[in-house]
């Protein structure tokens, strides 16, 4: 398991914002730190190393943050440190540009350069995912990512909401992954970080094509996921969606070695298979359930089912129930 979780809550409350500082100084950068509620910080963190990424989720109360030219001088990764802020608000100020945030922006700090940070600046709590990369491995020129420093992306749709939700969701299984998941993990949420930035300033011609199809490939998947219940979901419908040519849509499967409606056909079942094997759902039929997602034709969806699994949608829900 790669994840790590730090909870101030294991330590006395006279000692929690000292672990909290001694925590946050060896998963991050050294930053001079204040809190009002230093007498007893109440605060955990999930950190998920991902070689010279990591992502990282923070549940705290009231924070400031300040990265000086003194401590930049002694110690400085290069490192791009994104906030996606999920719950709470905030404020940043970094080379000359000051704002707030909230839940549903994201916003970018330098290591490089000094900032001030207020995390809960009228919120109580906040829970914000940081990724943390070097400024080389995004494939946008310096003076694109300067631009954007200390400016809240809202994440609420298009590419924005496809990254908010895989932060999200990365961060809620961070418990699940293992170490050859890592290297996928972190191209991932490269490119879609790439392409969420790179559109903010006009800069998508600035990314590599191989950084744009794979956050592309990533949109329309999530896009797939969303729409599973819909019956009428189709290679067609997809790529109608985003604009692009049946063509095009088959060839950015291919690259992966799939196809787009075996794709589909695949979610779909998987989906099956684990509301058929939940016990809470046993008070739905076989047909219920392959309805919702999507299959509209009973003897077809236990056909393809015992083709997929070796055994019928019935026989796999008797199994997991143990009869």
């Amino acid at each position: 398991m790669l994840v790590q979780e730090f909870r101030t809550e294991v330590v006395p409350p006279a000692v929690r914002w000292d672990l909290w500082q001694d925590v946050a100084t060896r998963t991050h950068v050294p930053n001079l730190m204040r809190s009002e509620r230093s007498d007893d910080f109440e605060a955990t963190m999930r950190v998920l190393p991902l070689g010279d990424l990591q992502i990282a989720e923070l549940s705290l109360p009231q924070l400031d943050t300040a990265r000086t030219p003194r401590i930049i001088r002694r110690f400085d990764p290069e490192v791009l440190q994104v906030n996606c802020q999920l719950v709470g608000d905030g404020g940043m100020a970094q080379d000359g540009t000051e704002a707030v945030f909230r839940a549903g922006h994201l916003i970018a700090a330098d290591t490089s350069l000094p900032y001030d940070i207020r995390i809960n600046r009228t919120s109580q709590r906040s829970t914000t995912v940081v990724v943390s990369l070097p400024r080389a491995r995004l494939p946008l020129p310096p003076r694109t990512l300067r631009r954007l420093l200390a400016v809240p992306v809202p994440v609420d749709r298009g590419m924005g909401g496809t990254l908010y939700r895989w932060l999200t969701d990365v961060a809620r299984r961070a418990d699940e992954f293992t170490e050859a998941d890592a290297p996928t993990l972190a191209s991932v949420t490269t490119d879609l970080l790439a392409a969420v930035l790179g559109g903010c300033v006009d800069s998508e011609d600035a990314l590599p094509p191989e950084s744009r199809r794979r956050a592309l490939h990533t949109r329309i998947r999530d896009f797939i996921d969303r729409n599973l219940g819909d019956p009428s979901l189709s290679p067609a419908t997809v790529a109608a969606a985003h604009g692009i040519s049946v063509r095009h849509l088959h060839q950015l499967f291919a690259a992966e070695d799939e196809a787009p409606a075996a794709w589909i056909r695949h979610r779909r079942l998987e989906r099956c298979r684990r509301d058929l094997a939940d016990p809470r759902l046993r008070g739905r039929s076989v047909q219920s359930i392959a309805a919702r997602w999507g299959f509209t034709n009973p003897a077809t969806f236990s056909r393809v089912f015992r083709r997929v699994y070796g055994m019928t949608p019935t026989d796999h829900r008797h199994h997991h129930a143990g009869g």
